[in-house]
């Protein structure tokens, strides 16, 4: 079986999706971008009885080059993803409160400083039917200078330089859409302004901040 190592961890992030109640039952979908395409789970497949063997993998045409099980239906958006930025791994999620948000705002504002953490402000991509090459393209434009967006009455994406990062950043694309929401039950939320989070950069590369050492 090729690249098993990426299997496993999509199989292995797709039930933490799901465990750690950023999706339900059979929504939502992961992908890696490998040397040969794309691999990416099958579609209305329980995360606890998805294994390895039944990852999909897919050309950048959209083609299905390996594996028995039918994609998903986020094919399009994913390989948009690809087409479109230097990302290695997707995560999309039916997360509650970013989902719950999409019904209301156009952009998640900087509510926390670790918006920073994917690339500032998050857009909301305008509504379109799953698996449609229309909300491909919106995602895409979302997508553009971040590493999240919001889907408009849908759920939310995030990217990074590996499935593992990807899910980090889904994680705290959901904090951030938790923290709003709270914020919204009992004021008007203050938001830090660009300056202030240019501020948070400079200061985070000064203390070389994350840095092992």
């Amino acid at each position: 079986m090729d690249h098993p190592q990426q299997r496993e961890e999509l199989v292995a992030f797709s039930r933490l999706a799901s465990s750690s109640g950023l999706s339900v039952g059979t929504s939502g979908n992961l992908s890696i971008r490998v040397d040969d395409g794309v691999l990416i789970t099958p579609s209305g497949r329980d995360p606890e009885g998805t294994e390895a063997g039944d990852i999909c993998l897919m050309d950048l045409d959209g083609n299905q080059i390996g594996g028995d099980l039918r994609p998903s239906s986020e094919v399009p958006m994913h390989l948009a993803v690809y087409r479109t930025s230097d990302a290695s791994a997707v995560v999309h999620t039916h997360a509650p409160y970013a989902t719950t948000l999409s019904l209301t705002i156009d952009e998640l504002p900087a509510v926390h400083y670790t918006i920073n953490g994917l690339g500032g402000p998050v857009r909301v991509a305008p509504y379109a039917t799953f698996g449609t090459p229309q909300l491909a393209e919106n995602i895409a434009a979302a997508l553009v200078g971040r590493s999240a967006a919001i889907l408009q009455n849908h759920g939310a994406i995030t990217t990074g330089a590996s499935v593992r990062q990807a899910f980090d950043r889904a994680v705290l694309l959901e904090w951030l859409c938790t923290l709003h929401w709270r914020a919204l039950q009992v004021g008007t939320p203050k938001i830090l302004t660009e300056s202030e989070l240019a501020e948070v950069r400079d200061q985070a590369a000064r203390l070389r901040y994350g840095s092992k050492r």
